[in-house]
């Protein structure tokens, strides 16, 4: 009897799954092409909910790029688009019902659905872990593509009606073990702690900056030096570091930086003490000082930057 039920709900094509995914994946769309887009000079505005700079520090973390060069980067975020276009294309085609849902191709689409899910899931799954315990910063467009991968993983399940639950359960967790194994390999590669060819300073100098640099940034850092604005940093202080991460390595050696730690390589403490300094990271901004580490947006505002502001 629980047989014959079984079968009678397989030869029903559920349509409100695929309306779901199909949702689901747009959102995805929208919010990992916003993301690429972004890194890649096009989006003009990224607003990100929740903690301050933390979408900036995630995103331009090592673990942000897939690739990059001195005229190219590829975003990890494009690896989540095309996912979601996959996905959506896939769904759409389901929809459509040009396949009966008896054909082998359709549930070939279906597996392929629930494959790419349960793989994107796993993915994200360790790219939270990463950010929460690698970075130690709060993504909002992140967490909500993780939900969106997860979410579709589940449908996909329903909508799917495998008729039988082995070889779903066998072929997931073969996936998910290939995908975060395949990660953690990844992620181990790109840590910045774990590099072998970087010598451990000797000196009091600031730590390494490991997040890359847009050319709009460059520029603006460029601007900043020729306008003699200064930042005023100690080599042991984590605000500034956080905020030569918001520039990026590329941007951060063109801009004016003075050591002010009274141990730190190159120092120029008296200089900082007739300044007046007494907080880092600090801005002299036409002979005021501003204290606190600063939005790349803000910064532009204060200073009167007239160029691309699409940092």
């Amino acid at each position: 009897m629980a047989l014959k039920t079984l079968k009678s709900r397989n030869k029903k094509d559920l349509k409100w799954p695929k309306i779901i995914i199909a949702i689901l994946s747009s959102i995805g769309l929208v919010d990992t092409g916003s993301i690429t887009l972004k890194s890649w000079g096009l989006f003009t505005s990224l607003s990100c909910p929740g903690m301050r700079n933390g979408c900036e520090t995630v995103l331009n973390s090592p673990w942000g790029t897939l690739f990059e060069n001195n005229q190219f980067n590829i975003p990890l975020s494009l690896a989540g688009f095309i996912t979601y276009l996959s996905i959506l294309v896939l769904t759409i085609i389901l929809s459509l019902n040009l396949i009966s849902p008896k054909e082998k191709l359709n549930k070939f689409l279906w597996w392929l659905i629930f494959l790419i899910s349960c793989a994107s899931s796993t993915f994200s799954f360790l790219l939270i872990n990463i950010m929460f315990f690698k970075i130690q910063a709060y993504c909002f467009f992140c967490i909500l593509s993780a939900i969106l991968s997860f979410s579709i993983f589940i449908i996909s399940m329903i909508g799917s009606n495998f008729e039988s639950r082995e070889p779903m359960i066998f072929r997931g967790f073969i996936v998910a073990i290939s995908v975060l194994l395949g990660g953690l390999i990844w992620s181990t590669n790109v840590d910045p702690s774990n590099a072998i060819d970087v010598p451990i300073p000797t000196e009091n100098v600031s730590p390494i900056i490991t997040t890359a640099s847009s050319p709009q940034k460059v520029k603006f850092a460029k601007f900043l030096r020729e306008n003699n604005i200064v930042m005023y940093s100690a080599y042991w202080c984590p605000h500034c570091h956080d905020q030569k991460q918001l520039f990026g390595k590329e941007a951060v050696k063109e801009l004016k930086i003075i050591e002010c730690a009274k141990d730190g390589k190159d120092n120029e403490y008296k200089l900082c003490q007739t300044k007046g300094i007494s907080g880092f990271p600090s801005w002299e901004i036409n002979s005021e000082i501003i204290s606190g580490t600063r939005d790349l947006n803000e910064l532009a505002m204060i200073t009167g930057y007239l160029g691309d502001s699409n940092f």
